[in-house]
């Protein structure tokens, strides 16, 4: 099964990032473990606390960008003409282009594991390229599996919905993402993933 090789391939890569990682860090300078001692932090603890910080950057990088890469993969299954498309930025200098992930038809898709961003210029940008896919008669449609969790962040969803709703493009989120996902290529992706999940738990 696609999905499942593509699971391997990234957990596989995620791995030997990490065990990289490790390795580096035995030779790392951890004189500001007195920091973390002034603040009541052993240095067992900031050694643990420094490992899985770093395992954390990778681990985010490669969850999103399996996700994502999961989620193309079952559409192109069922629209094998769909694909990633650069489109010039009318509105303005910069970004000079705009990539909509997959489109499938007139339907611009946006795929994102989540987003968490507080920026505002976040808004500004993607206020840019959501008129610019319109304008270039595509339908704008974002697809987040995973809504963030902090309150700025979230404040930011709820304005990006808006200005999707406004110009007539269509966001989906947590469950409606899976489901969006589901009824539009067939395929349970959700169903796969807590099957792969369970597997590697065995």
């Amino acid at each position: 099964m696609a999905i499942k090789r593509l699971a391997d391939k990234y957990a596989t890569e995620l791995k030997k990032q990490v065990d990289i990682r490790e390795k580096e860090m035995e030779d790392d300078d951890t004189s500001h473990y007195l920091l973390y001692r002034v603040l009541g932090v052993t240095n067992d603890e900031g050694h643990l606390i420094d490992l899985y910080q770093n395992k954390g950057r990778f681990l985010y990088k490669y969850a999103g960008a399996f996700l994502e890469e999961a989620a193309i993969t079952c559409i192109k299954h069922k629209f094998p003409d769909s694909a990633k498309v650069k489109i010039p930025n009318t509105l303005g200098n910069r970004p000079k282009t705009f990539e909509i992930d997959c489109l499938v038809g007139n339907a611009a898709h946006e795929i994102k594991w989540r987003d968490a961003t507080t920026d505002g210029d976040h808004i500004t940008k993607e206020h840019t390229r959501v008129k610019v896919i319109r304008e270039k008669g595509y339908t704008p449609v974002r697809v987040m599996f995973y809504y963030p969790q902090r309150t700025q962040a979230i404040r930011i969803q709820e304005t990006l919905e808006t200005l999707y709703q406004g110009i007539g493009g269509k966001y989906f989120y947590g469950d409606s993402a899976w489901q969006y996902i589901h009824e539009l290529t067939g395929i349970d992706l959700l169903e796969i993933l807590e099957k792969i999940a369970i597997s590697r738990e065995q």
